[in-house]
């Protein structure tokens, strides 16, 4: 058991037998009581408390012990790193991808560490994050504001894995975590689509149409093989894409981490067949991963550059795909990127009767779920068919 030590007074026995308190020589200097008490791990620990503060003492010891016993004790001193010295921590052991991870550095160190850097963790409050995230709204995109706050949870998360906080300010009831602005997706007309795939170089028309006619990723079609594509069977394996990691290029695999397979239309076909003729495949060899890996991977890519490199997104953006939007008279913005072909496809199957199940194995998401709450308002109305359906089943047959 710990126990409390008065070092204004020390208690000295007399010759008869009694005692008496007489005055140390720290007497009234410092802090006047000090608890020591025995961690778990058996090493001493001690906390101080000032004049008239016996009372403190005594119920932060009698804690102590209850945490102790319940196995709920966090050493006092876990908790005064700085944020910025766990974070970092934290950053270099999270198992993200590279382009992931430049991200998540990128939106910590901008947005988190400017407020919460120099603060111990066990200093932050739910009251710091509620300020936290006032001071963010109109400062950043609503959708950064929620990714950023999730950044915040994970980590101060990790700090009560790691014991260093009782509790995650994040989780408090009084903390309302942000949410992204959600929009419904409005889908190109086929009329649209035509009129960009017009504004496209002609090299490049037929990354519009993996786009729009099979549901592939930006990324996924930079980094698309011709020995990805089976004409004979009708399908694609999507296993690798394009993606920018700390200014180079480099391969990797689908969002996700997982390859699939499309089926490939005939329209799309004859128009890949036209291209491999007119440009055929190049051999592009790219670092997996990330920049600094030693492993190198290489793929007989159908879409490069005039020089024979795999394309960077960044420009394909700037000098293709922004000029085709305003030939066809559509305003660049962030719902009006190449992404919005995989809505034009996801719009065309619902109408067609397609699954969600189905159509979200053809999009790579992990989550049907998602892709019905995306897609949902898109679903052909049902109102006819269960008219229909309970007319037939109710039909006398007098009437027929």
């Amino acid at each position: 058991m710990g126990h409390i030590e008065d070092r204004w007074y020390k208690t000295i026995a007399q010759p008869d037998g009694t005692t008496v308190k007489v005055r140390t020589d720290l007497y009234g200097k410092w802090m006047r009581y000090r608890v020591r008490y025995l961690d778990p791990d058996g090493r001493e620990r001690k906390k101080s408390f000032p004049d008239r503060a016996k009372k403190k003492a005594e119920d932060f010891l009698v804690t102590v012990e209850a945490d102790k016993l319940r196995g709920t004790y966090l050493d006092p001193a876990a908790g005064r790193i700085t944020f910025k010295e766990y974070a970092e921590g934290w950053l270099r052991t999270r198992v993200l991808d590279e382009s992931s991870r430049e991200g998540v550095e990128i939106r910590v160190r901008r947005h988190l560490y400017p407020y919460f850097a120099s603060r111990h963790l066990a200093s932050i409050k739910p009251g710091h994050i509620r300020e936290w995230d006032a001071s963010m709204v109109g400062v950043i995109a609503p959708s950064t504001r929620a990714v950023t706050f999730t950044h915040l949870r994970t980590i101060l998360g990790a700090a009560v894995d790691d014991e260093r906080i009782a509790k995650n300010p994040c989780s408090a009831r009084s903390v309302t975590p942000p949410r992204p602005i959600e929009r419904k997706v409005i889908p190109w007309t086929l009329e649209q689509i035509t009129a960009i795939r017009a504004g496209l170089p002609p090299r490049y028309r037929p990354l519009l149409d993996l786009g729009s006619g099979c549901g592939m990723r930006q990324g996924e079609i930079l980094g698309f093989s011709v020995d990805d594509l089976n004409f004979d069977t009708g399908w694609i394996h999507i296993r690798r894409q394009v993606k920018r990691v700390r200014s180079r290029l480099v391969f990797g695999l689908p969002k996700n981490d997982k390859d699939r397979r499309v089926p490939l239309p005939d329209s799309v076909a004859e128009r890949l067949h036209a291209h491999i003729e007119h440009h055929p495949p190049v051999e592009v060899t790219l670092p997996w991963e990330s920049p600094s890996n030693a492993e190198r991977v290489t793929a007989r890519l159908m879409f490069t550059t005039t020089r024979r490199n795999a394309i960077d997104r960044s420009w394909l953006n700037e000098h293709c795909w922004v000029p085709a939007l305003l030939s066809a008279g559509i305003e660049q913005s962030r719902a009006t990127g190449m992404h919005a072909l995989r809505h034009f496809y996801a719009s065309a199957l619902l109408d067609a009767g397609e699954s969600i199940k189905a159509l979200a194995a053809y999009l790579g998401h992990s989550d049907p779920g998602f892709t019905l709450r995306v897609y949902t308002h898109l679903m052909p109305a049902s109102e006819d068919r269960t008219r229909k359906a309970i007319d037939h089943l109710f039909r006398l047959p007098d009437d027929e």
